[in-house]
């Protein structure tokens, strides 16, 4: 394909923020103010709103040595959105691109996000306007499909393992007085990040000894079995539920609190956790509580992975680059290998074939009984997370003698 050798980029954020995302936005900026096949530089206000409200940012503009602290901060420093496009939406975005001498966008997001950049792509041929668009994957639920993974999972999935581990130590530590702790994840549709809470677990003692995904039938005779026996082997036990978990009816279990939808048509959920609890309390007569993270695990500073920091800008440079070599309509994607150690290249998606869709928890990272991952999940997703995780060290708690 013929490379671009004019016109000005924009580039948007979009969906859920994340500790690593804003490192995809300096990727791609400094990708861009180092070819001068690329004019202005410009930034969406709060992702495609911005666009469409004409509300747009010149980078070119912004001191050179802010970019570093930029990509080592959290959340999206350019603001982002959830928005659908509704039906004029495209061709009023072309227009004001058009004014702009917008050539390229740049659009970081997930599933969602995937749709709005097909889309723009879709009303650029239609008014037969010479714009690229390229998606840069971003989601803690790690469900894009193409990808290996996604960044902003890696370092989600992080803080999860390690919050799951400090959680429970308050719990062995006072085991009588709450014995059942449910903690409750993010994960729409996915159970990726419920997964990675079992990324510390070492032994059958260790948390999680229940996980629960949005993938599998919550069964509640079956679940409050489980929680029976293993509290009366333990004496405790930790649970780890994604917020979406249905029942046999297909019913979320936090439907009770929810509040609405967004503008994907997808449920605001609240209530899982809480749910499961009640139910422990009154069927097992167990004293039960529960954890809630919410935005912490999108976006704790204490918990960014190094290798989701340094991929996240990979995928941001590399977005410039697909542009610059004349690619459109398309996801730059993160291709694994693991030998001689892990690393990642990346590679491109059509993304007709992303937008919307999801990659769910494949059964081999799953146990028979569905509630644990196996040795396979735990080899895909240490790399991910950055350095090990911490071993929490114990007493012998070695009786004295009189």
């Amino acid at each position: 394909m013929q490379a671009r050798t004019h016109g000005n980029l924009i580039i948007g954020q979009s969906g859920g923020a994340t500790a690593v995302i804003n490192a995809s936005l300096v990727g791609a900026v400094e990708a861009a103010l180092a070819d001068t096949r690329i004019d202005g530089i410009y930034g969406m206000r709060s992702g495609i709103q911005g666009l469409l409200a004409e509300d747009i940012l010149d980078l070119r503009r912004e001191p050179g040595h802010l970019w570093h602290r930029i990509a080592q901060t959290p959340s999206a420093a350019l603001g982002t959105c959830r928005y659908k496009l509704q039906q004029e939406d495209p061709a009023q975005a072309i227009e004001i691109l058009r004014r702009y001498n917008v050539r390229s966008v740049l659009y970081i997001g997930g599933n969602d996000s995937a749709d709005t950049a097909h889309r723009l792509a879709q009303a650029a041929q239609q008014a037969n306007y010479d714009l690229q668009t390229i998606s840069v994957p971003k989601t803690i639920d790690n469900d894009l499909p193409f990808t290996d993974h996604c960044p902003g999972y890696g370092s989600a999935a992080r803080f999860i393992a390690l919050a799951t581990q400090d959680s429970a130590l308050n719990t062995i530590s006072i085991p009588s007085h709450y014995p059942v702790k449910v903690i409750e994840t993010m994960g729409r549709d996915a159970g990726w990040l419920t997964a990675a809470s079992a990324l510390g677990k070492r032994d059958e003692h260790d948390p999680p000894h229940i996980i629960l995904l949005p993938e599998q039938t919550f069964e509640e005779e079956r679940f409050l079995a489980q929680v029976e026996e293993i509290y009366r082997r333990i004496g405790y036990i930790i649970i780890v539920a994604a917020e979406t978990i249905r029942d046999q009816q297909g019913q979320p279990l936090g439907s009770s609190g929810q509040t609405g939808t967004d503008a994907f048509a997808h449920p605001l959920l609240s209530g899982a956790a809480q749910y499961l609890v009640e139910l422990v309390k009154q069927k097992l007569q167990l004293r039960a509580r529960f954890d809630k993270p919410g935005d912490l695990q999108r976006m704790a500073s204490t918990s960014i992975s190094s290798t989701d920091h340094d991929e996240a800008y990979l995928v941001g440079k590399m977005g410039v680059q697909a542009l610059l070599n004349g690619e459109s309509d398309k996801m730059i994607t993160l291709q694994r290998h693991d030998q001689p150690a892990y690393g990642c290249t990346t590679g491109l998606a059509e993304l007709e074939q992303v937008a919307n869709k999801q990659r769910l928890m494949p059964d081999e990272y799953l146990d028979a009984s569905k509630t644990m991952v196996t040795a396979a999940f735990h080899t895909y997703a240490l790399p991910l997370i950055g350095t090990p995780l911490p071993e929490p060290a114990r007493l012998k708690l070695i009786k004295a003698k009189p």
